[in-house]
């Protein structure tokens, strides 16, 4: 069987899983809140299955390569990163309101995948030299951890905001702004140190396939402004007290930083990166 049929399946139940997450949070029906969780959780291990099935039909032609080479394997990756990731403050808090706002990323992100938008590629490829590398799996791996990370981070910013100082009836379903922001921090402050490493290990991987540990490459100066956005972030936190409305702003810039560096620079910017 294809990888391409699980991630289809896995697109249906993202989208399943934010409906159920949405209704859960209009009704504070525990049923319903489950069906969401265990949606989520069928997603994640439908995205497992995929990347597996595709290695080992990498492995049957000869190649052998972890699935994060083309836009197709990263966004199947940075779908699975977010749907894993939500999964663990969603345990960590034992709160299910906020899949209605981060699993919407992960459903996008596949329903792109499945419908082979601009860029996607799903057939399994060889390597092009400048993939051969080990690198290549640190460098995809810590970047795409921390997307996730950051897209828990926004979906919980937006939440915030929607909420604002609204109390009593529909709003009381919502997470108190102290624990929305607190989501919004941690989350930050697991995807920062993530990116950094996929940052050094990006350049690292540079100077085997290039010669260089940076070139100013479309893809380097946004990875580059992504960061800065975020340690930005955290300065001000630690050292002006940001927080609120301020820190869910600058969280949602950073995760539109993001997206643009990840498929902006993909689909619009030529460069180093292009066969991404």
């Amino acid at each position: 069987m294809k990888d391409t049929v699980f991630v289809a399946w896995a697109t249906f139940t993202a989208l399943g899983s934010f409906v159920f997450y949405l209704i859960f949070l209009v009704t504070k029906s525990k049923k319903v809140g489950w069906i969401g969780f265990l949606l989520n959780l069928a997603t994640a291990v439908l995205l497992t299955i995929s990347m597996v099935v595709r290695t080992v039909i990498s492995i049957e032609k000869g190649w052998g390569h972890a699935p994060f080479t083309n836009l197709y394997e990263s966004m199947v990756f940075f779908a699975w990163a977010i749907s894993v990731l939500y999964l663990v403050f969603e345990l960590k808090y034992k709160n299910k309101t906020l899949g209605a706002f981060v699993m919407p990323f992960a459903f996008i992100i596949l329903a792109y995948t499945s419908l082979g938008g601009p860029g996607i590629r799903k057939e399994v490829e060889p390597l092009i030299p400048a993939l051969q590398s080990n690198w290549l799996i640190a460098h995809v791996i810590t970047c795409f951890l921390a997307y996730a990370a950051f897209a828990v981070s926004c979906g919980a910013s937006i939440m915030y905001l929607v909420r604002g100082d609204k109390t009593g009836g529909f709003w009381d379903r919502f997470p108190s702004k102290q624990i929305l922001d607190e989501i919004n921090y941690k989350a930050v402050l697991v995807g920062f140190p993530l990116l950094t490493l996929g940052i050094i290990t990006g350049a690292a991987w540079a100077h085997y396939a290039w010669g260089s540990y940076w070139s100013w490459d479309p893809k380097e100066t946004w990875s580059l402004i992504t960061w800065l956005i975020y340690a930005a972030y955290l300065h001000a936190r630690f050292m002006r007290g940001w927080r609120g409305k301020k820190a869910a702003a600058l969280s949602i810039l950073g995760f539109a930083a993001v997206l643009f560096t990840y498929l902006g620079v993909n689909l619009i910017i030529s460069g180093l990166h292009s066969y991404a």
